[in-house]
């Protein structure tokens, strides 16, 4: 997948999002405190009051963690609340790569799955990677979601004429999503607005009867393989 056009800055703001603050300080510190390239801001307890206060930080990434203060999988309702964000970009914090909770987190809006088995030294590539417009998932996240995906009914391309069912334009815009691109980067490729963009991939998913960007992205890598644009 190629590299967004996001113009790299000096530090990469990141939320994390946790039920303690034991747990908030264990991965603030993987980040190396005061090491150039990242800020690091912290919000715990439960999903209800980490989304009220959603508003006042304005990350490029946020880490929320699978548990927060009300349940086991309150994360979630957090992730859906960041996939509103049209600034923000989310990494799921597992505790382990349980398949229906890879792909209700992707499903959900998390751009990169992190476990707390793996090292925290990667975590910050993590990171890197989520805001460049990039997927971070290893092979297994991805045969989770494959396994997923042959269980739902076909992506339709063709109407019942046989004619395409997506515009050239919608087309373009599935072809920048799977390039990694974010809403407003999408709109200025295109010189369109963002609001635009917004209403493409609303009739987008509309047409094909999918649900995330990440079904969409493998949409187009499967439309690709069959010769597609």
């Amino acid at each position: 997948m190629s590299q967004s056009l996001r113009r790299p800055k000096e530090r990469i703001s990141v939320l994390v999002v946790t039920a303690d603050n034991m747990t908030s300080e264990l991965l603030k510190s993987a980040f190396a405190s005061g090491r150039k390239g990242f800020t690091v801001e912290t919000l715990t307890g439960t999903s209800h009051k980490i989304i009220d206060e959603l508003g006042a930080h304005q990350a490029d990434v946020a880490l929320i963690t699978e548990e927060l203060q009300d349940g086991p999988q309150a994360g979630i309702k957090v992730l859906q609340k960041t996939r509103d964000s049209h600034h923000t970009s989310a990494v799921m914090l597992l505790q382990s790569p349980k398949p229906e909770r890879v792909v209700s987190a992707f499903r959900d809006g998390a751009r990169g799955i992190f476990y707390r088995s793996h090292s925290l030294k990667s975590l910050s590539k993590c990171i890197q990677t989520v805001y460049r417009g990039q997927i971070w998932a290893s092979n297994e996240d991805l045969e989770h979601l494959i396994s997923a995906l042959t269980y739902l009914k076909p992506i339709q391309i063709n109407n019942s004429d046989g004619m395409p069912l997506l515009t050239r334009r919608e087309e373009d815009v599935v072809r920048l999503v799977a390039d990694g691109l974010k809403n407003r980067e999408i709109a200025l490729k295109l010189r369109v607005k963002e609001h635009s963009v917004r209403n493409y991939l609303y009739r987008i998913f509309e047409k094909l009867g999918v649900s995330s960007r990440v079904e969409l992205i493998l949409y187009a890598f499967s439309h690709r393989e069959r010769g597609g644009n």
